[in-house]
């Protein structure tokens, strides 16, 4: 479809997330989702990176899986796969990367999901589209001072601006989602939304009406959420069988077999792809020669030569959905190249809620610490709003089910915040 030259640009709420992203528009029949491949109403926040002819090519969402699963298929590797890049907007040390030989910027990179996000928005819309509301949370990933999130926010409008946004409004995750919820309502209510996304947990207590009219107590947010439980299913469930705890034999005494930092970075499976060095390769064939346990070390350095984190993430993601469900799961993840890598166990929900155990207490503490702080108690909230994918978790759920009997309420967990971003 053109976009005529003469159509005007429309306004959209985008919710670019750590690991998924959505885009909406407010129309005199409701919220309009932009829909992508299969019909899915959010997009990965994923970049691929790859040599061509004529340069380096880039493509992001499905296309960028497809194009990454497709260089393994055939046995090669030429491109770069780069995730949730949300989280690093904070850190100030962090101005790039360099891709076969080019230095890019983060908000090089960021701009170029964006500008596919606003290109299908477009196609979809047939119209030109250079302004929007986006989503921010209440605390960035990482960010440890004011000037660390003025910094995140600075680099996040960069990127829009690059991506061919002409003008920007930012809108806190949680109200945004807020937003979403006020729309279905004809009375007003005090609520407190807990939106959980991929990289924070943000949540927000305030009074809402069906004229739009919204009053806000009090805003908090965590720095982790769905990354940080699947980190704990590696470290607890997968970097075992990888060798974490395995020794090797030292001049006088037992060492560990691999430097605890490589397992560190497996943690954050966005990161697996840096690993794939020759010092990182280079120093698991020498663990894997003197370890006691060299087929752990085997499998660990075939995960990481074969770039097989967004794999290893997909697996994870379909144990943790499951415990969702069940009081168990299996976890299944073999790599593409017979007997190198074959992990195979179970895992009990007790199991994960007990490694997720200081992650929930913060959450607990931070809601508990939100109400106070708004001169409020659980009696005064007349509904909570859960949306996000970590909502799905059984043991978050019931921090608020168990302080709000009743009140407990969710939908359009993954695109709430996209909705209510376009009707802001």
């Amino acid at each position: 479809m053109s976009l005529a030259a003469h159509s005007p640009a429309a306004r959209v709420g985008i919710d670019f997330g750590t690991t998924n992203s959505s885009v909406a528009r407010a129309t005199p029949r409701g919220v309009e989702l932009v829909r992508f491949a299969n019909d899915s109403l959010s997009s990965r926040s994923i970049l691929y990176l790859e040599k061509a002819r004529n340069g380096i090519l880039s493509s992001s969402g499905p296309a960028a899986i497809e194009r990454y699963l497709d260089a393994h298929e055939d046995g090669d590797r030429p491109g770069r796969l780069i995730q949730s890049l949300k989280s690093y907007l904070p850190v100030q040390s962090l101005t790039g990367t360099e891709v076969f030989g080019r230095h890019y910027t983060l908000e090089d990179l960021i701009s170029r999901i964006l500008t596919d996000l606003r290109v299908r928005a477009e196609h979809q819309f047939g119209t030109p589209i250079r302004h929007a509301t986006v989503g921010r949370p209440v605390r960035f990933v990482g960010a440890e001072t004011g000037e660390d999130e003025a910094f995140a926010v600075q680099r996040l409008r960069a990127a829009f601006l690059r991506a061919g946004f002409e003008s920007i409004e930012l809108e806190l995750e949680p109200l945004a989602a807020a937003a979403a919820y006020q729309a279905t309502l004809d009375h007003e209510e005090t609520i407190l939304i807990g939106d959980f996304g991929g990289g924070t947990s943000d949540f927000s207590l305030l009074t809402v009406g069906p004229n739009r009219q919204r009053k806000v107590l009090g805003n908090a947010g965590l720095g982790f959420a769905g990354d940080a439980f699947d980190a704990k299913i590696v470290r607890y469930l997968i970097a075992p069988a990888l060798g974490s705890e395995s020794e090797a034999r030292g001049l006088n005494k037992m060492l560990p077999a691999v430097p605890a930092w490589i397992y560190a970075n497996l943690e954050r499976w966005h990161y697996l792809s840096f690993l794939r060095t020759r010092n990182v390769l280079e120093i698991l064939t020498t663990a894997e020669k003197r370890a006691l346990e060299p087929e752990k070390i085997e499998a660990l350095r075939a995960l990481i030569d074969q770039d097989l984190g967004y794999q290893l993430h997909q697996a994870v993601q379909r144990t943790k959905t499951t415990l969702s469900r069940e009081e168990s799961a299996p976890f299944i993840f073999s790599g593409p190249e017979a007997g190198t890598l074959d992990l195979r166990t179970t895992v009990t929900r007790t199991d994960f809620e007990q490694w997720i155990a200081p992650e929930l207490h913060q959450i607990e503490e931070t809601v508990d610490k939100l109400l106070q702080s708004a001169g409020a108690h659980g009696a005064v909230v007349d509904r909570v709003f859960l949306t996000g994918g970590t909502s799905f978790v059984p043991a978050v759920r019931a921090i608020f089910e168990t302080r709000f009997p009743g009140r407990v309420v969710t939908g359009n967990e993954f695109t709430s915040v996209a909705q209510g971003l376009a009707l802001a």
